[in-house]
């Protein structure tokens, strides 16, 4: 299915239906669809090649993303917060392309040949602009790109990830009910536009009909009244924002009473804190999404009733479930292979492998990482005995001391099981005897003192020596994207400072 015969699908299926914005007065699938339109026409009739975006959340993502759909031209939102040559490099990649940006956005990066500007406002006026023409819906070829999405380029220049139109209506149609959303939900959105859970959750909430409150960047308290005054019902977080989001409803005492559905991805929870919200929010259903941006986003899901059957269980393997991401989802098949490929037993650990209609795993100009139709994550895993995925991490992430690998995920999990930690990191740094030496990195809970000592014992009761990282640092914060996932290197590159040897 092309993304165009999606918005079709939900405009003549729910025309009146509010779908971003309050509640009254707030924008409908109708004006969606026929903005949308408008601005296809506009795009499909400009010289170029791709529609970029640059800026916060606001109207203009749906109506771009859906625009550039109508228009048979890939979407490239792009991360506004890098520095300013990295933001200008990945600009002059998409040229020839019409970059919508915000303010501020042109000079940071300057003009270029190939680059046509437009600011968010001007591309708000032409899709309100009832006297444009409009491109016709429901057109389009299920196999051209859809999405560009920059990884993050830790190890090099940023490589675009391929997402297809057939790879992300897969997705939806697999994981969402077409207008199964009551009249009354609402979605809170405060994930970055160029974040593929970003691009989901538009996709998502229009075929579904739930209404979007977009946030143009996370702050606790600002989520919090958000969510109170939007009568908010559904909402995605990363798990740092989870914690901060706890700590404002029980300190003020106000809650999240219209809330129903909290998912949660984009990183390792720690059980500590999806405890707590189970405890703070009994009537809330919790979701674990995990995905991957080459996968279009979610491929398995610890649901509401695996979060409190968990939680209740006094069976150590039922309880563990917590710490899982659940099941794949409909469609998706998921294997854990070894080194060679290979298929591993349950509950040993290796690579996880997904295939899929929704898994792209394809690269701009590359030739990405299928190999007989399975995508090779580079996340480790295991599987249990009932088909329960558990993730250990990236496999570039795993320490290698004296010839062993070490998980960071397995001794994070301990060090943060201890009441006086908030968050742990864990990594490698190098040393001349064993090639690498564990180090890890702590944020402590408001009031508690701990000392380096008693933490390294509480691992080593728990785990073995081996495993017991040689020094903790207790640190205000760790390094984190805004999107809540752990700037490891970065963070392995400041502890390699003070503890190489």
């Amino acid at each position: 299915m092309h993304l165009s015969v999606l918005l079709q699908m939900a405009v003549e299926g729910m025309p009146d239906r509010v779908v971003v914005g309050p509640r009254d007065g707030g924008m409908t699938m109708r004006e969606l669809a026929a903005r949308s339109a408008r601005v296809g026409a506009f795009l499909a009739g400009r010289p170029v090649d791709r529609v970029a975006l640059v800026d916060l959340n606001s109207a203009a993502v749906p109506i771009a993303l859906f625009g550039s759909a109508v228009a048979g031209k890939p979407f490239v939102p792009i991360n506004y917060r890098l520095p300013d040559d990295q933001l200008r490099a990945l600009v002059q990649r998409t040229a020839p392309a019409v970059v919508v940006v915000g303010e501020g956005v042109v000079r940071r990066i300057g003009e270029f040949e190939g680059i046509e500007y437009v600011t968010r406002t001007e591309l708000l006026e032409i899709a309100a602009d009832a006297g444009r023409p409009r491109a016709v819906l429901g057109a389009g070829d299920p196999d051209d790109i859809a999405v560009l999405l920059f990884t993050s380029g830790t190890t090099g220049a940023p490589k675009a990830a391929v997402l297809r139109h057939r790879n992300l209506a897969s997705y939806v149609v697999s994981t969402v009910e077409f207008a199964g959303a009551g009249e009354d939900e609402a979605a809170i959105v405060s994930v970055p536009p160029y974040h593929i859970a970003g691009v989901s959750s538009v996709l998502s909430s229009t075929y579904g009909g739930r209404r979007v409150v977009q946030v143009e960047a996370f702050e606790a308290r600002g989520w919090v009244a958000a969510v109170r005054e939007q009568l908010v019902t559904h909402a995605m977080v990363v798990p740092t924002m989870l914690a901060r989001v706890l700590d404002v409803a029980q300190d003020d005492g106000g809650g999240l009473p219209s809330l129903r559905a909290l998912s949660y991805g984009g990183g390792p929870m720690p059980v500590a804190v999806i405890e707590r919200a189970l405890r703070m929010l009994p009537s809330v259903g919790f979701v674990n999404a995990y995905g991957l941006t080459e996968t279009s986003s979610t491929i398995a899901l610890l649901g509401p009733l695996d979060h409190r059957e968990a939680f209740a269980s006094a069976d150590p393997a039922v309880r563990a479930r917590l710490g899982s991401v659940g099941r794949p989802v409909p469609g998706v098949d998921v294997s854990i292979r070894g080194d060679a490929g290979e298929p591993l037993p349950v509950g040993c650990r290796g690579e996880i492998w997904v295939r899929g209609e929704q898994v792209s795993g394809e690269y701009l100009g590359g030739a990405g990482r299928i190999r007989d139709g399975w995508f090779r994550t580079n996340d480790a895993g295991h599987l249990d005995e009932v088909g329960y995925l558990f993730v250990h991490g990236r496999l570039d992430d795993v320490i290698v001391r004296g010839g062993e690998n070490l998980s960071p995920g397995e001794i994070e999990a301990v060090l943060l099981a201890h009441p006086a930690v908030a968050s742990a990191a864990v990594v490698g740094v190098p040393d001349v005897e064993w090639g690498e030496k564990v180090v890890a990195a702590v944020c402590l809970e408001p009031g508690f003192v701990v000392e380096e000592t008693e933490l390294r014992e509480y691992v080593r009761v728990r785990l073995r020596s081996t495993k017991t990282p040689e020094h903790i640092q207790i640190r205000a914060e760790l390094p984190f994207t805004e999107t809540g996932k752990l700037l490891r290197r970065v963070l392995r590159e400041e502890l390699a400072v003070t503890f190489t040897s």
